[in-house]
């Protein structure tokens, strides 16, 4: 496992959840002079964009994140989401987060599928900060900080070799292997087939550096070519134009990893047959995790750097569904098998672990009191587009 991709994975599925929430509030943003007091408007959704890229790339967290380290379970990470979410005004549910969690990860799953070569995943994650940028070109302070982390990756990812860059992006998909949810723009692109899992191409630009098939060359023990045989091959291969850029600025070539939301269209997220019988055999062991120390001691680290500002003075927050009805979101809470759900982790500290508590204890974020989501409640249909999981 490489000790290098928790940096990646975090931006990457950072990056797809910006992508999200940025989309679907543009979508019911209204004008602030026609605005009530309890409808989201433009300045809201800069807001929630803001506090969560800022606290995003907070640079004690950054420095935390970039320590080698190894991957950790799905819920450790989904509760280091689970606060950066709630870095703003916005409140989610956990079955609405569970529903963001499953198109961030097929999302970015997907990209590290498709890169032409392991390095591209470098590119992958230049085209998420480019856009983060763009989410932030009015806010020097907050640009800066995403600028210094791009330093960071070229300065730590430059140099790997691509062997490093193999061990990578196998580390990624090794996470994401058992994840199977179908997602209504990959089934309608037909990139993905009804059991969740996606389709590789045939046809297109090989990796930079490399040929197109269809020849075979046959040197003698001089190393000398002496002879040429060609055939046909089962796809339509071109060779790109240019290397994308690994520079702060420029033109990344690949598209993998860029707003696929930037068009309005509905997503949808299903449980994939397959992943429904997963469920049913998947139970974690009941014996005690060897690495639940290490995790917790994980948590602790990254969670010390991620500092969240509560609603402040008489403010509170804003919660925001993405189901149809309250009912819809309850209902798929209570069918989402237990072993595919990512439910927030709750640490108990021991003597050894007090300070874990007092990080948590101040990163804990309070539920909207009763009545102060009255802006959240006329949102209940910001992200209807995005439906609800098929049962179990």
């Amino acid at each position: 496992m490489s000790a290098r991709a928790l940096p990646l994975l975090f931006l990457n599925l950072g990056g797809e959840m910006l992508y999200i929430l940025d989309q679907r509030l543009r979508a019911q943003s209204i004008p602030g002079e026609k605005a009530r007091k309890d409808e989201w408007t433009d300045v809201d959704r800069k807001r929630v964009m803001n506090d969560i890229i800022t606290t995003m790339f907070n640079k004690k967290f950054m420095e935390e994140l970039f320590k080698p380290q190894e991957l950790y379970s799905k819920k450790a990470l989904r509760t280091v989401y689970d606060r950066l979410a709630h870095a703003s005004i916005m409140r989610l549910n956990q079955a609405s987060m569970d529903k963001l969690y499953d198109l961030m990860t097929m999302a970015f799953k997907y990209q590290v599928l498709l890169c032409p070569r392991p390095k591209d995943i470098l590119l992958i994650t230049f085209n998420h900060l480019d856009a983060i940028k763009d989410f932030v070109y009015d806010a020097p302070g907050i640009l800066n900080q995403v600028d210094e982390t791009f330093r960071q990756l070229i300065e730590v990812y430059g140099c790997l070799s691509a062997g490093e860059f193999q061990l990578i992006r196998q580390t990624l998909l090794t996470f994401f292997q058992d994840m199977h949810i179908r997602v209504s723009i990959f089934l309608k692109d037909k990139v993905q087939n009804s059991n969740g899992r996606f389709v590789l191409p045939i046809s297109g630009p090989v990796p930079w550096g490399t040929e197109v098939p269809g020849l075979i060359r046959i040197f003698n023990h001089n190393g000398d070519e002496i002879k040429r045989t060609e055939f046909t091959t089962g796809g339509n291969y071109v060779t790109p134009q240019r290397e994308g850029s690994f520079e702060l600025y420029g033109d990344r070539v690949l598209k993998l990893g860029t707003n696929m939301y930037s068009v309005s269209r509905p997503v949808e997220t299903h449980m994939s047959g397959a992943s429904k019988n997963l469920a049913s055999h998947a139970k974690e062991n009941m014996v005690p995790n060897p690495l639940a120390e290490e995790e917790l001691n994980f948590l602790a680290r990254l969670l010390g750097g991620l500092e969240v500002n509560e609603p402040g003075g008489s403010e509170t927050g804003f919660r925001l569904n993405l189901f149809t009805t309250d009912e819809e979101e309850e209902h798929a809470a209570l069918t989402r098998p237990e072993e595919l759900s990512y439910k927030v982790i709750n640490i108990e500290a021991t003597q050894e672990q007090a300070h874990l508590s007092h990080i948590l204890g101040e990163l804990e974020v309070a539920e909207p009191r009763g009545g102060s989501a009255a802006k959240g409640e006329d949102l209940l249909e910001l992200m209807d587009a995005l439906g609800a999981p098929i049962n179990p």
